[in-house]
């Protein structure tokens, strides 16, 4: 026998094999299919029966459905209520029920009247509200990120005592401390003035602790020995190496100083006396109150108005947000 035949006979040989192995791969994968199939429709008998089910393979479950729907419609509720109630007059407001629209549709008109009332005080009120976030919720971010950061990857003494302040002071409500902040401003001659509503903002323990344990979980200790053996400095670490992987978790806790800084109402209540300095959610609260006032104006459909265009950017905020903040929330959640 020649060795080209010989060579031929090897190849046949090796196709059929081939063939075969790949014949026994389809059939293993095939029942693999077949008993994962099986252990999915058990799970979802034993689900059904106990009321239990894996969050990998969900089921359906009437009762979580309805819930959910009640949930839902508890918190759209309001802002249903804003946007009919938005689109009437004055004299609509307090003459048709709450949640049908008036005989007219005076939405834009509403909107024109809200920004020019009073001299147009309602845009000042937002220009002041969107300084005190852009200042002191990107200063709390920002502060956050550094902080949680060195706290995740630094060993130093003082460290659990550290940890220890932070969990305290997440117990205390922010509005327990709005008075001795009051006092110690006034000390300062800081009330009346934006710095009184800034400097409290920068301040955000919650995205401290936040930070700190997605920090922890985010970045890889290795990672930042590689740089650190390649020479890079530890701002340059942070700022290029860190600092993207921590993007789930930043968007987070913007969110969070965000939505707290817009919403303030306590602080702004007792630190502040001129209208030309307040937020949004002190300005409405005037504008609610006037009508009780001796010759007051009522004027509800500019409140109701001012309140939907109020919550606007938060809406837009998450909406584009979503897929970080969400991300975010999870870290930590898991042990691996």
């Amino acid at each position: 026998m020649s060795a080209a035949t010989m060579t031929s006979e090897s190849t046949r040989l090796t196709e059929a094999q081939l063939k075969a192995q790949e014949k026994a791969a389809k059939a293993a994968e095939k029942a693999r299919q077949k008993r994962i199939a099986a252990d999915e429709k058990a799970e979802r008998k034993r689900a059904a029966k106990t009321g239990f089910s894996n969050p990998a393979n969900p089921t359906r479950s009437i009762a979580l459905t309805v819930v959910c729907a009640i949930f839902a419609v508890y918190c759209l509720f309001p802002f249903v209520y804003l946007m009919i109630n938005a689109t009437k007059t004055q004299s609509d407001f307090t003459s048709t029920f709450g949640l049908g629209f008036g005989k007219s549709f005076a939405l834009w008109d509403n909107i024109v009247t809200v920004f020019t009332y009073q001299d147009g005080i309602f845009g000042r009120w937002l220009i002041n509200t969107i300084l005190y976030v852009v200042v002191g919720a990107g200063g709390a971010t920002l502060l956050a990120i550094m902080g949680g950061y060195a706290l995740a990857k630094f060993r130093f003494p003082g460290r659990k005592v550290c940890f220890a302040i932070i969990i305290g002071a997440i117990s205390v409500p922010g509005i327990a401390l709005a008075v001795p902040q009051f006092l110690l401003f006034a000390k300062l001659n800081l009330t009346n003035t934006p710095w009184s509503m800034i400097i409290p903002s920068l301040v955000s323990t919650f995205g401290l602790y936040l930070m700190w344990i997605f920090s922890d979980q985010a970045v890889p200790d290795e990672l930042l020995e590689a740089a650190r053996v390649d020479g890079a400095g530890e701002f340059r670490t942070f700022f290029q190496i860190s600092l993207p992987l921590l993007a789930p978790g930043i968007v987070t806790t913007a969110l969070f100083a965000i939505v707290a800084t817009w919403n303030n109402y306590f602080l702004p209540l007792i630190m502040l006396k001129d209208s030309n300095w307040y937020p949004l959610t002190i300005g409405l609260n005037q504008w609610k109150d006037q009508a009780s006032t001796a010759g007051g104006q009522a004027i509800q459909n500019l409140v109701i108005t001012g309140s939907l265009i109020t919550i606007i950017p938060l809406v837009i905020a998450f909406l584009m947000l979503q897929k970080y903040w969400q991300s975010g929330l999870a870290a930590g959640a898991v042990k691996e």
